[in-house]
């Protein structure tokens, strides 16, 4: 990167950390560290919201995701404002109603300490996962532009976040996130706009679209109803709405977050623009995604996007091997070109014929090239000792070898702010579980309020560590957004599934629903391991098998109306 870049990536990091910690400058209790004092209007609940789920994972592997296999993936969101609509009228106001920092405290009141003891734990194990992703997605951009060690960059990335979320807890994280999501939809924008900028002077942004979408990658709607495609209108609809329900419902990093809402008006506005506002975000970065493979329909692109595993390669006995794979896929791409080209002007005259069969030769012409790219994939993978995959790198190498200088830097600050923001909500999150459903509720009842806070922060400083550990191993897991997607459907139709228990199933006791989740648990990952169906319908099963187990529990060994705690 140039000088201009490293300034603005710099001041951008700067301001928006000095700026958190500024407004959270106080005497902390535990409420205000936790719950940033429950003070917030709806805006800052709802783009704190969003800056949790849209983490740099996001805006890194979203647009390679589209590049790779269109946009059907925006489906995966469309049980979302489905999901708002449940948690504005039965989360909400249960929780409001108890006063409480975790979403778990509400478990021990309807069930035992149990209970409450093993949701959590199924958070902390999922959430310190997932964070580990997180983390990892921003160090790619460090490792490629600087040319480090991804250990050291893992460090660096998910120590910054920890060291600013230890300073001024829940406060300091949502105040970050307001200046966070401002910043980073400018940076989409300007990404999206120098795409079109970019494309060849006769090509404009329809004719690339258009382009796009004969290519097969404006798929935006399926209603094809089939178990093991990842994405269609019915996995998002039914299996996204139980991600995304247990999500925001039940995953402390989300409930920490409408929690801090200065009341239950608040919290549920916060939560219905999320519903509103979430699709059309993604939406435009799976845009931006379909923009730049257009772009390099007309442009020659790299046969792998990750740089420095290429730079790794030709330092090998198989550099002969990966040069002669370019020199093939650039005489491929030569020859696809013209085949755009007529494909564009096919369009523009509306000539079905001539679109027809400039379509078919393009799809032959793709064939070929993703073999020699599968052919590339294995002689880097020997090269380097690893599984090789370069989703999450397409985005970023565009970014790095098209756009102008101060761009650079620009979009660069974007990611690492996406990646700032989820990953503080997840320190928070976890710091609040592990002091309150653990710490304060099994070690220390009655410690006073300044013990706990810096109990918080040591639960911070832990989990931080925990979790840049975890993403160490992240490179093998290939599309991060399809990771922790997949990570959290395994744990999440669970967890919803003992709250909907605790909700609407007042004669079930704390002894059916303990055994009944566990039951669900194994269940959930033999499904994934066995590959039974498509991971968005784990959240759909899990749920159902507590609900099922935990029902046919209670009939056969029923717990004593006395000991039962509807709430």
């Amino acid at each position: 990167m140039s000088s201009l870049d490293w300034i603005v990536l710099s001041l951008t990091l700067i301001f928006v950390v000095a700026y958190g910690i500024y407004r959270s400058r106080e005497t902390h209790t535990m409420d205000s560290f936790l719950l940033a004092g429950q003070s917030l209007p709806w805006y800052h609940v709802t783009l704190s919201l969003m800056a949790t789920q849209a983490s740099a994972i996001t805006f890194l592997s979203a647009p390679g995701q589209a590049y790779t296999d269109g946009m059907r993936f925006v489906q995966f969101y469309f049980g979302l404002p489905l999901a708002m609509v449940v948690l504005c009228i039965t989360f909400v106001p249960k929780f409001g109603q108890l006063k409480i920092f975790t979403a778990y405290e509400f478990l021990e009141r309807r069930f035992d300490l149990r209970t409450r003891a093993l949701t959590s734990f199924l958070f902390l194990l999922q959430r310190g996962l997932s964070t580990g992703l997180s983390i990892y997605a921003p160090s790619l951009i460090l490792s490629a532009i600087l040319g480090w060690d991804i250990t050291w960059t893992n460090i660096i990335s998910g120590g910054i976040v920890m060291l600013y979320t230890i300073a001024g807890g829940s406060r300091a994280v949502s105040h970050t996130h307001l200046q966070q999501m401002g910043i980073i939809t400018v940076g989409m924008v300007v990404a999206g706009v120098m795409v079109v900028k970019f494309l060849p002077d006769e090509v404009s942004f329809g004719d690339a679209l258009h382009v796009a979408g004969k290519m097969g990658k404006i798929n935006l709607i399926d209603f094809t109803f089939d178990l093991n495609n990842r994405y269609n209108v019915w996995s998002g609809l039914i299996g996204g709405f139980f991600l995304q329900l247990s999500y925001f419902g039940t995953d402390q990093s989300q409930v920490g977050r409408f929690l801090t809402g200065s009341s239950q008006g608040q919290s549920k506005l916060g939560l219905a623009m999320n519903g509103l506002l979430k699709i059309p975000m993604q939406f435009m970065i799976l845009l931006v995604g379909v923009l730049v493979f257009a772009f390099y329909q007309f442009t020659n692109p790299p046969l792998f996007f990750n740089e420095t595993a290429v730079q790794q390669v030709r330092k090998t006995e198989y550099a002969g091997q990966y040069k002669a794979l370019e020199n093939k896929h650039d005489a491929i791409q030569a020859a696809k070109r013209p085949h755009v080209m007529e494909l564009t002007r096919a369009l523009k005259k509306d000539d079905e014929p001539s679109i027809e069969r400039s379509r078919t030769a393009l799809a032959g012409i793709e064939t070929q090239v993703q073999d020699v790219r599968k052919q590339a994939a294995t002689v880097l993978s020997k090269a380097n000792g690893a599984d090789i995959n370069d989703v999450n790198y397409i985005f970023l190498r565009f970014v790095i070898d098209y756009l102008p200088v101060g761009m650079v830097g620009l979009l660069i600050a974007v990611i690492l702010l996406a990646s700032m923001g989820s990953v503080a909500s997840a320190y928070n999150s976890l710091a609040s579980c592990s002091i309150v459903d653990i710490y304060k509720r099994m070690v220390h009842k009655d410690d006073d309020a300044i013990n706990y806070v810096t109990a918080s922060r040591w639960a911070t400083f832990f989990w931080g560590i925990f979790c840049i550990a975890v993403a160490q191993y992240a490179s093998r897991l290939g599309s991060m957004i399809e990771a922790v997607n997949i990570l959290g459907s395994l744990f999440y139709g669970v967890i919803l599934g003992i709250f909907l228990v605790a909700f609407y199933f007042p004669k079930i006791g704390s002894r059916a629903v303990f055994f009944a989740s566990i039951l669900g648990e194994i269940f959930v990952v033999l499904s994934y391991w066995l590959d039974l169906t498509a991971f968005l319908w784990l959240n759909l099963i899990g749920c159902v098998l507590v609900i099922l187990f935990a029902w046919i529990i209670e009939k056969i060994l029923p717990q004593p109306a006395s000991e039962v705690n509807a709430l």
